[in-house]
Order: structure tokens, then C-alpha cells, then sequence
């Protein structure tokens, strides 16, 4: 990759990464539902402001709004959801590992539910991060009822609901970027809307405070409308599979932060864990393998 691509996908790594942090400071004083609904919503109207500037606009055809709403459920409401109440109990270092599966199911619902088939080495790079997720979760620790236990089925719920947002993501092929990404985000902010009226009665909560507030803004704009922008710019200069390396860039920020911020620790098991998943993403990318490959047959 050229080498301002790796100095975009850092950066992304650090947004991205910053989300599982923004999210530990604030979810102690706003309920997950409304959290979410306040990082999609603000970050549609940074998009829209965006969209609007450039010239651009979006689609309302019965299709489109279709793909919208689906790409919305899937890759915004659920999993954001779903993270932010597992970090009620996980630290976000941990957490970031968990969501660091995503290829992993993206291989397998992509594999069942379309004509592209993996690759054995896929599989073997699957395995290797299931094998990487049993490590990390602890075989000897499972309490179907425990809280922590439930909190990481969270996280993994959520990388589970983001392989399936990379099989509906086909259905965008040949949009402009930004107006896919305008479209969910608005989209998940017109589901959100009623469920967290609903469920969290926002209107009966007590005001959050100054580090809550700052962390909804960071979370809307640095973390999801800039990164948003950032990504589709590796897309166009990399191309999608590179992009894509900001999965095993996340976690270390994720830790970092978490550790100098919150003064997180993780267990031996979680860094083993981390490791296999990185392995087995490294595997389902392919290109370590081929460059291994390469240097061999030239020795």
C-alpha cells in the first residue's frame, strides 16, 4: 500500500479503536439504546451536511430503502447495541478482541449464503480464530448466567451481525460510498428513534455530564462520520481487502487507550486469544502466506 494508506488505516485503527473507550465513559450514565441513537443520528447529520456540500444525494426508490434500512440494522443498531451493553461489564480492550472476529463470520456467511466460495487457507485462518475465541473466552470459565459470560456473547453477537452486514453490503455495488454511508445512518437512526423512546425514556434520565457528552460527540464524529470518510478513502487509494487490516490494528488501540485512560488490565488468556485471531485473520487475508510462499520458492 502506498505509505499515506498505511498512515489513513492507522488513524482509523485509533477512531475505531477509540469507540470501545467512548463508549466504557459513557454508558454508566446513558442506557445503551440512547447512546447509539445519539452517535448514529449526530453522525447522519455530519454525513447529510457532507453530502448535501459535495453535491451528491440520497436514493428513495423502494429498493434502496430497503438496502439502507437492512445495512442499517445490521452494521449499526445491532451490533453498536449490542457492544455497548457488553462493555457495561467487559473491558474495552476485551471487547475489541471479541469484534475482531468479524471476518471470521463474514468468511463463513459469505461461503452459505453466496456464490463466493473460501478458500481451504480461509478455512484454516477460520479455525485458528474460533480456536483463538475459545482461548480468549476460557473453556473452564463459561457461566451460561453469568454476566460477563453474556457480555462477551454480546460482542460476538455483534461480529456475527457484522458478517452478515458484509453479505448485504453486495447490494451496494457501484453506489458512491458516502451515500451508502449517509443512507445507514439514517436509516438506524429512524429505528433507534422509537426503541430508545421506548425501552430508556430518555425524557426521565438524568442530564449526563460533561465527559459523557464529550464522549457521544467523539463517538459521532471522530469515530463514525470521519471514520466513515477515512475507510471509503483507503477503499479508493488501497482497495477493500487492505482496508480491511484495520480489523487487526483495532484491538491494540482498543488496549492502549483502555489501559491508559481507564487503567484496564487483561488476563495472559486474553492476549493468547488475541493472538490466534490474528493469526487466523492474517491467514484469511492471504497475502502472508503468499509472500512466505514467494520468499521460499526464491531461496
Amino acid at each position: 500500500m502506498p505509505l499515506r494508506a498505511w498512515g489513513l488505516l492507522v488513524t482509523l485503527s485509533v477512531l475505531w479503536g477509540g469507540t470501545f473507550l467512548f463508549n466504557r465513559l459513557a454508558v454508566g450514565e446513558i442506557p445503551p439504546t440512547t447512546l447509539v441513537l445519539a452517535r448514529v443520528g449526530l453522525a447522519a447529520l455530519v454525513l447529510v451536511a457532507i453530502l448535501s456540500a459535495t453535491g451528491g444525494r440520497l436514493t428513495f426508490d423502494r429498493r434502496r430503502l430497503i438496502d439502507y434500512f437492512g445495512m442499517g440494522l445490521l452494521n449499526n443498531v445491532i451490533p453498536f447495541v449490542l457492544i455497548v451493553w457488553g462493555q457495561k461489564t467487559i473491558a474495552a480492550g476485551l471487547a475489541s478482541i471479541l469484534n475482531a472476529t468479524t471476518p471470521i463470520f463474514a468468511v463463513l456467511l459469505t461461503h452459505w449464503m453466496t456464490d463466493e466460495k473460501a478458500t481451504p487457507a480461509k478455512f484454516a485462518g477460520v479455525l485458528v480464530g474460533i480456536l483463538g475465541v475459545a482461548v480468549l473466552v476460557g473453556p473452564g470459565r463459561i457461566d451460561f448466567a453469568g454476566t460477563e459470560f453474556l457480555a462477551e456473547l454480546a460482542c460476538l453477537g455483534a461480529a456475527v451481525s457484522y458478517g452478515f452486514s458484509s453479505v448485504w453490503s453486495r447490494r451496494f455495488r457501484g453506489s458512491p460510498p458516502l451515500e451508502t454511508a449517509t443512507g445507514q445512518l439514517t436509516a438506524s437512526t429512524v429505528i433507534l428513534l422509537p426503541l430508545s423512546l421506548f425501552a430508556d425514556q430518555p425524557w426521565t434520565l438524568a442530564t449526563p455530564g460533561t465527559t459523557a457528552l464529550l464522549c457521544v460527540a467523539a463517538l459521532a464524529i471522530l469515530s463514525t462520520a470521519l471514520a466513515y470518510l477515512i475507510f471509503f478513502r483507503i477503499v479508493v487509494i488501497a482497495g477493500a481487502t487492505s482496508a480491511m487490516l484495520v480489523t487487526l490494528l483495532i484491538p491494540p488501540s482498543a488496549i492502549l487507550l483502555g489501559w491508559l485512560v481507564l487503567g484496564e488490565r487483561l488476563a495472559p488468556q486474553h492476549f493468547a486469544g488475541m493472538g490466534l485471531i490474528a493469526l487466523g485473520l492474517l491467514t484469511i487475508d492471504g497475502r502472508l502466506l503468499k509472500a512466505i510462499a514467494a520468499r521460499l520458492r526464491s531461496t
